[in-house]
Order: C-alpha cells, then sequence, then structure tokens
C-alpha cells in the first residue's frame, strides 16, 4: 500500500506514452501536432510492412547491428572480465582504464571517432599508411559505414559488460575451482566445464541488459551518419528510420506504426531472454 502511489506514478509514465502512440499509428496524423487526425485503422500497419524499400531494410540493420555488436561484447567483455577477477599490481589504475569509455557521452563519442575515421585527415587512415595499407572509406562508405559504427559501439559498451560480467566472476565460490585444479583439469578446462556454467545466469543478465539497449542504439548512429542514416540509409535502425519520419517529413502516424512494431520487437526479444534466464535458474 505505501508503494503504490510510486507504482502508481511510473505505470501512468509507461502507459499514457504507449496508449498515445498506439492510437496515433491509426490515425492519419501528418504535418502538423495541432493538426486534425482522423482514425485510419490499420492502414499504416499494412504501409509500413510492405515497405521494401526502408522499413525491412531498417529491421535487417537492427538485428544485424544488436546481434554483432551484443555477440562481440559478450566475448569480449568475459575476457575483460577474466582478466581482472585475480588480483594483480595495479589492478584500480587498470580497472579505471578499461572504464574510461563509458565516461564520455554516446554523442561525444560518436564525433571523436568521425574525426578519427575521417578519410582524408583522419588518424586511422594515417595509421593504415604506416603498415602500407591503402585508405579505407570507413564511415563515407555504403559498406563499410555500418561495421565502422559496430566498431565504436563495441569499443563503448563492452566496459559495461565486463563490468556485469565481473560482478558475477568475484561472486563465484574458490572450492570448485580448487577441486578441479586438484584433480588436473586445465585452464580452459575449468573455464568451460566449471566457471561458464556457473555465470551463464550473470551471462544471460548482460546479455538482456545489452541486448535490450543495442537494439534501441540512436545517438551513435545520428551523430556519425546524420538524417536517414547517411545519404544511402547504409546505417539507417529502426530508431533512425522512425526518428526521420517524425522530425524530417512530420508523419506522426507512420512513425508511430513503427514504433510500436519495434516495441513488440523488443518486448519479445525481453520475453526470449527472461525465459532462458528463468530456464538456466
Amino acid at each position: 500500500m505505501f508503494a503504490a502511489p510510486a507504482m502508481a506514478f511510473v505505470a501512468a509514465l509507461i502507459v499514457f506514452p504507449l496508449a498515445w502512440t498506439l492510437y496515433l499509428s491509426l490515425t492519419d496524423a501528418s504535418g502538423s501536432v495541432r493538426a486534425s487526425a482522423d482514425f485510419i485503422g490499420l492502414r499504416n500497419y499494412a504501409r509500413i510492412l510492405t515497405d521494401t524499400e526502408r522499413f525491412w531494410p531498417a529491421v535487417w540493420r537492427t538485428g544485424l547491428f544488436t546481434g554483432v555488436t551484443l555477440a562481440v561484447q559478450v566475448v569480449l567483455g568475459m575476457c575483460v572480465a577474466l582478466l581482472l577477477w585475480r588480483p594483480f599490481r595495479g589492478e584500480r589504475w587498470v580497472r579505471v582504464a578499461v572504464l574510461l569509455p563509458l565516461v564520455a557521452t554516446p554523442v561525444a563519442v560518436g564525433m571523436m571517432w568521425r574525426l578519427i575515421f575521417d578519410p582524408n585527415i583522419g588518424f586511422a587512415n594515417q595509421l593504415l599508411g604506416f603498415v602500407g595499407i591503402p585508405p579505407q572509406p570507413w564511415l563515407a562508405g555504403q559498406t563499410s559505414a555500418l561495421w565502422t559504427v559496430m566498431l565504436i559501439d563495441i569499443w563503448q559498451w563492452t566496459p559495461m559488460v565486463a563490468l556485469i560480467l565481473l560482478a558475477g566472476l568475484t561472486s563465484l565460490s574458490d572450492e570448485p575451482q580448487e577441486a578441479a585444479l586438484i584433480d588436473g583439469a586445465s585452464g580452459w578446462q575449468r573455464f568451460w566445464y566449471i566457471t561458464l556454467p556457473l555465470m551463464m545466469p550473470t551471462v544471460i543478465v548482460a546479455v538482456l541488459l545489452r541486448g535490450i539497449d543495442a537494439l534501441k542504439t540512436f545517438d551513435i548512429l545520428y551523430a556519425t551518419k546524420g538524417k536517414g542514416g547517411g545519404s544511402f540509409h547504409e546505417v539507417e535502425t529502426l530508431n533512425v528510420y522512425a526518428y526521420g519520419l517524425s522530425f524530417d517529413y512530420n508523419e506522426y502516424a507512420r512513425s508511430s506504426a513503427v514504433l510500436v512494431i519495434f516495441f513488440l520487437i523488443i518486448v519479445g526479444a525481453m520475453f526470449v531472454l527472461t525465459r532462458s534466464k528463468a530456464d538456466r535458474t
């Protein structure tokens, strides 16, 4: 009963925007936020789901971006967490250095890497020139832009995954490791058969938190490529697509339909991951 007012307030903050977005998606709202809108049912959804030029490519890029960045971040995060698991000299300074990418905002990170990957004056191409590799388009290329943005996202958010996994590692008991060591198990065997199974609930939590965040990535994409995800929409994900419909073309109804579909995708991903966590535990 004491928590009911706060819970009702939080529920209102969540339910009202969702309900309003759902309502807009069923209308023909466009042009001005003050203009009257007529109810048109599911026409916006039919239009969006048959859009093979922008919507489905954006869905594909969203899935590819999320899948690749999440997989690499979990693997690298586990490696970093294992390196920081045991005490060593200078441990505090190393942990601070590892967490530095989390200090800057994503927009600042995007602008910084945009300068680094500049085709003409960027440090990345200068570094490649030292080893005899020709300059690369990086963010300027139609095929390389999305992979370059993935690299930026991996650089910034791998420390967060490592921090979550490190917290899980420090909570593990040393007894299984010591018993396996006495039995002659190698380091890889101890990790694969003892550490990793015990860490799976924590890994799933890290995948859940970072996966949902990766699905919603917008700031880095917009900071590096601008409107539409680039001139050829090379990094346009669902978030960037919905933003463009709303603020570039003032098509609020279509944008709302995209966001409702996107919301359902996120809820589905959350359900799958939480179900996996429940089965593990």
